[in-house]
This record gives structure tokens, sequence and C-alpha cells, in this order.
């Protein structure tokens, strides 16, 4: 496995934002399974994917395959929430530097994909003060 993807590991297990920071492009791109626009720039898609990693680690989250070649890597998981069954990916993207360009997430049933945007919405809505103020300073 590539450095980037155990520092990635790394962020989804602990929530490390100065971990993600240093792992993100300044440009990065986020796509949502739940939202229609992409969501750009460093400090959006920390916010997305700290809120997530939160998400989902009460959720039995674990990755189950990796296909990973120069620049990029698919990495299929699972989770359940609230009894229902979570199947997906993270579609990786990086640069020659080995900073995260682009982030995808893809997920399966319709049921997960709606638990997973009910959940969302409650983190990013109920992100604590310290948890902006920490966005705003990395």
């Amino acid at each position: 496995m590539n450095e980037l993807l155990t520092n990635w590991h790394k962020v989804v297990k602990h929530g490390d934002a100065k971990l993600l920071k240093s792992i993100l492009n300044k440009e990065a791109v986020f796509y949502s399974p739940i939202l229609f626009k992409p969501q750009k720039g460093r400090k959006l898609v920390m916010a997305y994917l700290l809120s997530a990693a939160k998400m989902f680690n009460d959720a039995n989250f674990h990755y189950v395959k990796e296909v990973v070649n120069q620049k990029e890597a698919v990495l299929e998981f699972n989770a359940e929430i609230d009894g229902i069954q979570i199947d997906g990916v993270d579609i990786i993207t990086w640069n020659e530097q080995g900073l995260i360009t682009e982030f995808k997430v893809m997920i399966r049933p319709l049921k997960a994909i709606e638990k997973v945007g009910e959940k969302m919405k409650s983190h990013l809505e109920d992100m604590t003060l310290w948890d902006k103020l920490k966005l705003k300073m990395t």
C-alpha cells in the first residue's frame, strides 16, 4: 500500500484533521452520493470527509477490497447504520505530489444512500464550534 493510502486509513481510524490536510490538494474536489454538485476546495472537502469518518466511526465501517494503480484507488467498504447494510466505494485520485485531487463516494442500495444522507446532514449541522475552528486553523 502506498503512503497516501496508509495515511488515508489513519484519517479514517482517528479523524485526524491535520493529517487529512497534509494529503489533500488545495483544489481537491469531493463527489458525494447525496449532493448534486461537487464540493470544491480543501476546507470544504475536509468538512465532508471528517464528518463521514465520524459518522462511520460507530457503524462497523471497514474496507473489504482495494484496487490501486499509480494515481488512483478504488476502496470498497461495508458499514451498518441503524440496521441498514451499506455497501460502497471510495474512488480516490491523486497527483504527482501524492496529494488527493478527487474523492468520489458511491453507495448502494437506495435505503443506504438515504440513511447516509440523513446522518451526514445531522453530523454537519452538529459540528461543534471546536470542530469548525479546527477546520479554519488547518
